[in-house]
């Protein structure tokens, strides 16, 4: 069964995308060995954490070439999820005798590819265990199969990502580490997030907001100490005025450069679905340094600003320029600067904030000046 839904006041979690993606093929695999016994529901192995839970299957049925398909729909809990109620189809087919794995798990359309690593299926190491160890306790001994995951939708969706920045192209991601989908972007977990810094601020005047997995383990890289690191979610404004009204004194953002940008066009609630525009700014703030028009118009069309960063690198390469450094030296101080202001909407407050932005390939592209002197008092403290 889906979480309890019963308390409305509190955001509800829910499941993930490989949750989802298992229970199709578990539901595949049992119609291939009883057709005629319907399939309704079935119970998958999360792992992580130690559960195990219902999910309803909302189709199965044999194909023409002996597999057959399975049907789920995904239901993240209250997140603003893209992959909302979207479907993910399980094939699962008898494997070849010269098979060499039990479950050989393979990506179909809308599954996203990794231009990284030779264009393998973004599945990633969880929804890999998860999918193994759920069938192969289903899977008579001396068989094997093979399970192709479709997500129909995931082409169209993976567009509304930035799945692109980090190598993974024309589809979605199996992602994630646990079978649990935290409600970290719904409205009601914000409540939640300004507790964590309520408790924080009474140990520390100086914190570290970390903008996500990369920024919360990059922060670990550079020597901070674990408990001064806040994960924002895309909360990063009403959490910002909630460490100045707590007397926090200094601000570290730390984070992937396509999510911070965003603040430096005053948008302070960094989720897709509330405000987009990092191209745009990307852009702006380049045509203010004197960047060329064409090269300007590149980096407002880029597909993604870590392509629009990419481009950049090559200017630098191929004029010996320093456009890198100059757009994103203005981009990182004009982020502390509209960070400043948005807490000063809302009272005298005298917080200092600092901006240290990153790539995909977590390698730090820049910080303020601000930014610097916020991590050495942090490494000294």
């Amino acid at each position: 069964m889906l979480p309890d839904t019963t308390n409305a006041s509190r955001p509800q979690s829910g499941y993930t995308l490989p949750v989802f993606a298992c229970a199709s093929a578990i539901a595949a695999l049992q119609h291939l060995m009883s057709p005629d016994k319907p399939v309704k529901s079935v119970a998958v192995d999360l792992i992580n954490p130690t559960a195990v839970v219902d999910i309803p299957i909302e189709q199965v049925a044999s194909l023409p070439n002996g597999s057959t398909l399975a049907i789920t729909r995904c239901e993240p809990g209250d997140n603003l999820d893209i992959t909302r109620n979207t479907p993910i189809w399980a094939i699962v087919e008898w494997g070849t005798d010269d098979q060499a794995e039990r479950v050989c798990l393979a990506g179909g359309e809308g599954l996203g590819r990794q231009i990284n690593a030779g264009n393998q299926a973004a599945i990633y190491a969880y929804a890999r265990k998860l999918v193994v160890k759920n069938l192969a306790s289903w899977l008579p001994e001396n068989r094997t199969i093979r399970v192709t995951i479709v997500l129909p939708e995931g082409r169209s969706l993976a567009l509304r990502t930035s799945n692109a920045a980090f190598g993974v192209v024309d589809g979605l991601s199996l992602l994630g580490t646990s079978g649990i989908s935290e409600p970290l972007s719904a409205p009601g977990q914000l409540d939640a997030f300004r507790q964590t810094v309520r408790d924080k601020a009474r140990q520390f005047d100086t914190l570290v907001f970390c903008v996500g997995e990369n920024g919360l383990n990059r922060a670990l890289t550079l020597g901070i100490n674990a408990h001064q690191r806040i994960k924002t979610g895309n909360w990063i404004g009403p959490l910002l005025v909630e460490a100045a009204v707590c007397d926090v004194k200094r601000i570290l953002l730390l984070g992937y450069h396509g999510k911070l940008i965003k603040l430096a066009g005053g948008i302070f609630h960094t989720h897709h679905s509330v405000a987009d525009g990092r191209q745009e700014i990307l852009a702006a703030i380049a045509a203010a340094k004197g960047l060329p028009t064409e090269d300007v118009q590149y980096l407002l069309s880029a597909a993604t600003v870590e392509a629009g960063l990419s481009h950049l690198r090559h200017l630098e390469t191929t004029s010996q320029s320093a456009w890198v450094q100059l757009i994103y030296q203005s981009l990182v101080q004009r982020v502390d600067d509209r960070a400043m202001a948005y807490v000063q909407n809302y009272g005298d407050r005298n917080l200092t904030v600092g901006t240290t932005v990153f790539d995909r390939q977590r390698q730090f592209i820049a910080s303020s000046d601000r930014a610097q002197a916020i991590l050495q008092s942090l490494l000294v403290s």
